[in-house]
Order: C-alpha cells, then structure tokens, then sequence
C-alpha cells in the first residue's frame, strides 16, 4: 500500500473509538500520549552516544544507580522513564501509574486532573544491550483504575495494579531497532505501526498480525541450562536432537537477551520464547515481571492467535501479589506452548541408573 494511503495511529485509533459510541475518547487520547513517549525514546536511542545516552546512571566517579529490582540502571533507563511520566502525567487520563525503575506507585500531581486508568510499563526493556547498538524496546499495560479510585480521586496504592492480565484493557510494546515500530492490542487483534520519520507519524504497516501455530524455532538462555527443570531440559533436548530425536524435525535456536526484540520476531515469524522458573534462586520463582512484562507480551500473543503460560497455567490468569512480581514465562507459537504445558503436566521419567531399575534392568522383558 502507497506510504500516503495507510491509517495513522490517530485514524486508527478513531476508527476503533466508533465501535463504541459512548466512549469518552480519553482511551484514544492516553495511548497517543504513550506512543509519544515511545517516539522521545526512539530520539535518545538513536543518538547514543552522541547525545551522551550509553552507560551506567549515577554521577561520575561513583557507584552506579540500581532499581527495586536490585539491577544496575543504564542512564537511558532513567531517561526513559522520566519520559514516559512527563508525557501521561498531565493529560487527566491516568489515576496512577507504576514501573520497573520505580519502588512504588507514581502519583499524578494533585495540580493535574485524574482519570480512570492506570499504566504500568517497563521504559526501556533489554537496556543491558543498549551498549552495544541491539535493539531494545518499551513494554506497556492498560488498567482500569478501581472504581473507588474513581470516584474519590484517592492515590493509589500497589493493591490498585494487582489484577490478572485478563482485566487489561490494552497492551504494547514500542520496538527500537532499524525501524521504530509500535506493536498495540486494544482487545481486537494485534496491529503494527511504523514511525514515519518524515512525518513524526505512527503509520499502520501490518494489519492483524498471527502468530503461525507451529514453529521450527526456540529461543532460551542456554546458560541456564543446569537450573533449568525436568520439562523445559526435555523440550530443549528434543529440539536439538533434531531430524534423528522424538521431534524428527531440526529447529534453530535464538537469544537475543531483549524480550521485546524476543517478541516481535515471534509476531512477525512465529517461534517460542522460554524465561522458564528454574531453581538458580529459590527466592526468585521466575526472572521476568509480572505486570509490566509478562501480562502486556501475553495478551499481545493471545490477540494474535498465540499462547502464553508460566508452563503450568494461563498467564492471563495469573492473580498478581506484588507490584514487582517475577514469574516464568512461555510465549508464542500455540502448539510448541501447548506441548511445553504437556510436559510439565506429566510425571517425570525415572533417572535412576541402577541396574535394578534401569531401562535395561534385572527385570526387563
């Protein structure tokens, strides 16, 4: 389609707004001052080092800055999400919002209107590659605020950001990479917009993204490996014996340590990604975060025909306990999620090497 014939964001956005005439148009309005944050970053990330973005936040000759999460903070994590706040916080659309580079809750200042929604977002995903030029990305999620919060105009707590991914009104992610892309659900299929650098516009490019069901195509820190459990080291053993294994089939392996990049080349190709519970840290059931990470990648993949579990359950189903919570992550192609699901689901195979109870034991036919 001719560049000058396809739908901004905006037009979009109107579009969907008429298939429900009573809504307000503040919906419309909050994810437009979203994309404009993403666009602000997409400036910063570009300029790298130019414009002084690489490297660790903190001032010169000290320690490094760290988050809640206890990892180090890149100056382009600060800026970004100082970006995301000044451009939603103004507007009247939000009661609150919460992120991955703030201990709690972000107030909308009692100077500025409040609105019914709450975002909650990690600004700069995969921003231990920022240094070395791979592409890294924005995650975001949509709530409706409680209807206490509404009407009293209280502040909002962690409680208030503490509901399943299924309540989520919509999801995205901002990709910054040779292009800038917005990839958005507003609960009626996954769409892709392309920044037009001509234009400052966000301009519709891939309408209704689907995810194939099946896939030849896993990505996995295989670093992990020795903590991984019995399901996920079977489903990884059976991808790589390929063509002679149970699979009979030969996959690739990818890992590109930034889940949004993880992401979108699952949208685009199919594939399925695995962020698995393992046993490295027992206080920690999973590396990535509930609210802002998994919920907003899983609704995004089941809009687009694909699935998403902790490899034990929906993760749309997930009830939340913690603003920061960390849980394992399975997402893409529906039938390579399901089967991953299957095997957490069965018994473990003995291992016992024993000759008693050995496959080939004392005992055998």
């Amino acid at each position: 389609m001719p560049l000058s014939r396809r739908s901004t964001l905006t037009q979009f956005l109107i579009e969907e707004r008429r298939r429900f005439p009573s809504a307000s148009g503040d919906f419309n309005a909050l994810i437009l001052d979203v994309a404009l944050a993403c666009k602000a970053i997409a400036r910063a990330v570009a300029f790298g080092e130019l414009g002084g973005m690489l490297g660790n936040h903190g001032a010169a000759g000290t320690d490094a800055s760290v988050n809640v999460q206890g990892e180090t903070q890149k100056k382009l994590d600060v800026i970004s999400n100082e970006m995301f706040i000044s451009a939603n916080n103004w507007g009247g659309h939000l009661a609150g919002m919460a992120s991955e580079e703030m201990d709690g809750p972000y107030q909308i200042p009692r100077s500025s209107p409040r609105g019914k929604y709450l975002l909650v977002f990690d600004p700069l995903d995969g921003s231990s590659n920022i240094d070395v030029n791979v592409s890294v990305g924005s995650v975001f999620s949509i709530l409706r605020a409680p209807q206490d919060v509404i009407d009293s105009g209280r502040d909002v707590t962690a409680a208030d950001f503490l509901q399943p991914g299924t309540q989520q009104l919509a999801a995205g992610y901002a990709l910054y990479g040779p292009t800038t892309m917005l990839v958005l659900t507003v609960g009626n299929g996954v769409n892709g917009f392309t920044l037009d650098p001509n234009l400052g516009e966000f301009k519709l490019t891939h309408h209704q993204i689907q995810v194939p069901a099946d896939t030849q195509e896993f990505a996995i820190n295989a670093s992990n490996s020795r903590f991984w459990e019995a399901p996920v080291k079977r489903y990884v053993d059976e991808c790589l014996a390929g063509r002679t294994g149970p699979r009979e089939q030969d996959f690739n392996m990818r890992w590109i340590a930034s889940m949004v990049a993880e992401a979108h080349r699952i949208l685009m190709r199919g594939g399925v990604f695995l962020y698995p519970r393992d046993t490295k840290d027992a206080a920690k059931p999973g590396r990535l975060r509930l609210l802002y990470e998994a919920n907003p990648i899983a609704m995004l993949m089941e809009q687009a025909g694909g699935r998403a579990s902790t490899g034990r359950e929906p993760m749309l189903g997930v009830q939340p306990t913690g603003l920061h919570q960390r849980i394992g992550l399975v997402f893409g192609s529906k039938h390579e999620v399901e089967r991953i699901e299957r095997y957490h689901r069965e018994p473990v195979a003995m291992k016992d090497n024993t000759p008693l109870f050995a496959e080939r034991s004392l005992f055998r036919d």
